[in-house]
């Protein structure tokens, strides 16, 4: 059975739905996305499930659907607010969605093979799908997941700090934690370092970290669901709290449900997390086409 490529694209939609396509990086405007979904076909995976919001659904499709059309099969899953789902009878107000966990566990009904989950705007590189696929097909089970670990300096901005999910790693090659440090950057020397309370911390520059890459089975539905509804109740009065995939990792790991293997990729990552960073994605790209590890028209 092919694995599914799970993409968290709800947060996009917005910049979807005005039918203005996101911005374009490639050579003929493919955007970040379309990298992304072109090496998982590559990879092996069978089916790419886009996490949206469902009143973006038709313009979506306008746009996913002529590129890939005969080249695998594509499913749309909807993120929404009802919490009665989840056997939830109140109604918590909020303006923005539950996070990544509560986007993964809206597949819960569509999703029945190893599956992996990523982000819609970050570019992961083809070793990262490559690896994934592997671990998918051979190795997943319902108590050994994994996620991709960048090294922290293959991920860095160079206009400013950033936040990055920070693992320490076992010498088995097992994430024991995941720490989110939010002030990482570079300094000037090219070390790399995390701020906290004024103070900074080094980090070696090979340090693992996760630009949320995950793989799972289908059992992460049910092993996720409770703590999403204890989640909900606690933060009924708190708006902005977000039910993120590092909080689920951290709760399997620590109650030995799961184990999650952080498998290393060299890759460089790429997003845009300042406006500056477009020209350097965009330049990152284009040498890869030119390099042959692309074609100059994905889709053609």
């Amino acid at each position: 059975m092919k694995p599914t490529l799970l993409i968290l694209a709800a947060g996009m939609a917005s910049r979807y739905g005005s039918m203005k396509q996101i911005d374009g990086f490639g050579p003929n405007g493919e955007t970040i996305i379309d990298y992304s979904i072109y090496d998982a076909i590559k990879a092996g995976f069978g089916k790419i499930s886009f996490i949206i919001r469902e009143e973006f659904a038709e313009s979506f499709k306008a746009i996913f659907e002529p590129k890939l059309n005969g080249r695998v099969e594509t499913d749309y899953v909807f993120q929404n607010f009802d919490l009665t789902q989840y056997g939830i009878d109140k109604e918590i107000e909020r303006a923005k969605p539950w996070g990544t966990a509560h986007a993964v566990l809206a597949a819960r009904n569509q999703v029945n093979e190893p599956f992996c989950v990523i982000n819609a705007d970050d570019f992961y590189g083809y070793d990262a799908f490559e690896k994934m696929a592997k671990f998918l097909t051979s190795e997943v089970s319902d108590d050994t997941y994994s996620l991709i670990g960048y090294q922290i300096d293959k991920t860095l901005s160079e206009h400013g700090s950033v936040s990055r999910g920070v693992c320490k790693v076992d010498d088995n090659g097992n994430m024991v934690e995941i720490n989110e440090r939010t002030q990482v950057y570079f300094k000037e020397d090219g070390s790399v370092v995390y701020e906290e309370g004024g103070v900074e911390y080094p980090l070696s520059n090979d340090t693992r970290v996760s630009m949320n890459f995950w793989g799972f089975t289908p059992a992460v539905f049910k092993q996720s669901e409770p703590m999403f509804v204890e989640f909900a109740h606690k933060n009924e009065n708190n708006p902005k709290a977000e039910f993120f995939i590092p909080l689920v990792a951290d709760e399997l790991i620590k109650s030995g449900t799961a184990s999650f293997k952080v498998i290393p990729t060299a890759n460089k990552w790429f997003g845009v997390t300042y406006k500056e960073d477009k020209p350097i994605v965009q330049k990152s790209i284009s040498e890869l086409v030119e390099n042959g590890t692309y074609p100059a028209n994905l889709w053609e």
